[in-house]
């Protein structure tokens, strides 16, 4: 049994948050409590490129379209669409009945109707340069361009058309970002730099206030245009987020029932929480859920192809060296010692298992078999490791105890690895710059399509600008890639990224340890909250059976 004591800086924070003359408690109302322990830099969705800020923006804005629980593309703002000109024209035709959030600036204080040009609008400024917004790479290159004029344009209050420069099947998947959300101009003018912290939207809520370091509070947006069923949406009242760095506080007032919900576990309460097995403890069996899924993240070793980086005696430019390493260790163990069955272990291809058309036909990539990896060493010309020079393989503190245990896996095969740990900053600088033959890293899904991942192998892509880090290169890959860009039909795509990912896996440019799982905790009065492969936070359908104070 935990012992549960309240520091000190909780107690102020609490004390704040009741008594804070900024925002007068509601009484009898549902609220939904979270915790952001990294804080919220920005609720501009032109910055939302975190997680923490991403997750507030979803409730605060709308954009053309948005991905349902399976992450595929469904309508929002936007009820339809048509591409046309062999995929180079997308048309969009808006809801009419969507509004503004209310703000004093409108006429008479009204939310005003969204109209096609505020989508021009929104969409062109996350491309003007001057705004310096992570978004824009998503679509800079994709958008036809004119001397800096980008084809995106209302053709009427209803109807929004973009031009691409080519044929760009994942398209809706990028447009379903975040960043492409609507924004008023007219807001954006008058706050400048401030709109981040002044944000108005169409969301599900509204913005009401946020102080930094201790809590924001969205509202119930009582004219949002989605309904449950007859219900109009969202069901509660309001969300409050609040800023507690230390996790092992965050816990403890996930425990006590001062916070809804809870993403994720950090190593100073995982044990307390889970079993070995990975399931939720029983003593926390009839307050808590857990739910889990697939995570749209591949934690691997990448090996560096290219000749130009490393040395040309090195073992790892033969393929039967590197499958041999996939072969040598066992990933199933390794996800149940070291990390609590949380994660798949990386049995197939770089692509996730959470992603659209790869949950039920998966690659063939790699199980435990030693004498399989005994034999392509033997196959290499270095039977029982017998004069194979040593390997090194470089990662962060968080990851040497995976490390290590393929270290002592391998050495029972007859591999040598050594281990160079780094600094994670300096770790991404060196992977950058194609100086390391040996390399742990990881690839979180930006957008729900394998195009995602299938671009790190993607010969253009080569580092330093782009993010093909191994440096793989085959022409076939890069033909199938570009079909695949081009194609029409969604079944076609689908087709055409697994034989890439089958491609990719067979030649070994990597070593995939595991899928990452999203894990959610939530109190039993949480009701209807969903979980989906991009870890993305929907609360316009959650709803919470016992009323409480707004400030508590």
């Amino acid at each position: 049994m935990i012992k549960i004591f309240i520091p000190i800086v909780i107690i102020s924070l609490l004390a704040i948050y009741s008594c804070g003359n900024r925002f007068e408690p509601m009484k009898g109302k549902s609220v939904f409590r979270y915790n952001e322990s990294s804080g919220i830099t920005s609720l501009d969705p032109a910055f939302a490129r975190d997680q923490a800020n991403i997750w507030a923006c979803n409730q605060l804005f709308n954009g053309l379209i948005q991905l349902d629980e399976n992450l595929h593309v469904i309508p929002s703002i936007a009820k339809s669409w048509e591409i046309l000109d062999d995929g180079t024209t997308y048309n969009f035709h808006l809801r009419q009945d969507i509004f503004f959030h209310n703000w004093s600036h409108f006429k008479n204080g009204k939310g005003r109707k969204v109209i096609a040009s505020d989508f021009e609008y929104s969409i062109k400024r996350i491309l003007n340069p001057k705004t310096l917004s992570p978004g824009a790479v998503w679509l800079n290159n994709i958008v036809k361009n004119d001397k800096g004029i980008y084809e995106v344009k209302a053709l009427n209050d209803s109807t929004l058309t973009i031009k691409l420069e080519s044929p760009f099947s994942p398209f809706l998947g990028r447009l379903s970002m975040p960043y492409f959300s609507a924004v008023p101009k007219e807001a954006v003018d008058f706050y400048g730099e401030d709109f981040g912290r002044n944000p108005v939207g169409t969301g599900p809520f509204y913005f009401k206030m946020m102080e930094d370091g201790v809590k924001l509070v969205m509202l119930k947006n009582k004219h949002y245009f989605e309904f449950d069923g007859r219900n109009r949406l969202p069901y509660l009242d309001a969300v409050a987020v609040s800023f507690i760095i230390d996790k092992q506080s965050v816990f403890l007032e996930f425990i006590k029932g001062n916070l809804d919900f809870m993403s994720g576990i950090d190593p100073s309460y995982k044990d307390e929480l889970l079993q070995a097995d990975g399931s939720l403890n029983p003593k926390y069996a009839k307050d808590l859920n857990m739910q889990s899924k697939p995570y749209l993240n591949t934690e691997y070793l990448g090996f560096q192809m290219d000749k130009a980086f490393i040395s040309k005696t090195s073992p790892l430019q033969i393929k039967a060296i590197r499958q041999a390493i996939n072969y040598g260790f066992d990933r199933k163990k390794m996800i149940r010692y070291l990390r609590n069955n949380i994660g798949i272990a990386g049995e197939n291809g770089f692509v996730p298992l959470g992603m659209p058309g790869f949950e039920n036909k998966k690659t063939k990539g790699y199980d435990f078999n030693p004498e399989l990896a005994k034999e392509l060493l033997a196959k290499a010309g270095f039977p029982y490791g017998k004069n194979l020079p040593s390997i090194t393989l470089s990662t962060t503190s968080a990851y040497v105890d995976i490390a290590k245990f393929m270290q002592q896996q391998l050495g029972e095969i007859g591999m040598n690895i050594e281990i160079d740990v780094h600094q994670p900053a300096a770790l991404r600088q060196m992977i950058a710059n194609c100086k390391i033959p040996l390399f742990r890293g990881s690839w979180i899904g930006d957008y729900a399509d394998a195009e995602n991942y299938l671009s790190l192998f993607y010969s253009k892509n080569f580092c330093p600008n782009g993010a093909n880090y191994t440096h793989y290169f085959n022409q076939v890959f890069d033909k199938l890639f570009e079909q695949a860009r081009n194609s029409k039909g969604e079944s076609q795509r689908l087709d055409l990224y697994r034989q890439m990912d089958q491609l990719v896996t067979d030649e070994a440019p990597f070593v995939i340890l595991y899928y990452d799982e999203v894990l959610r905790f939530s109190h039993k009065k949480v009701k209807n909250l969903g979980i989906n492969s991009m870890n993305i936070l929907n609360l316009k359908k959650v709803n919470i059976e016992e009323k409480r104070l707004v400030g508590d």
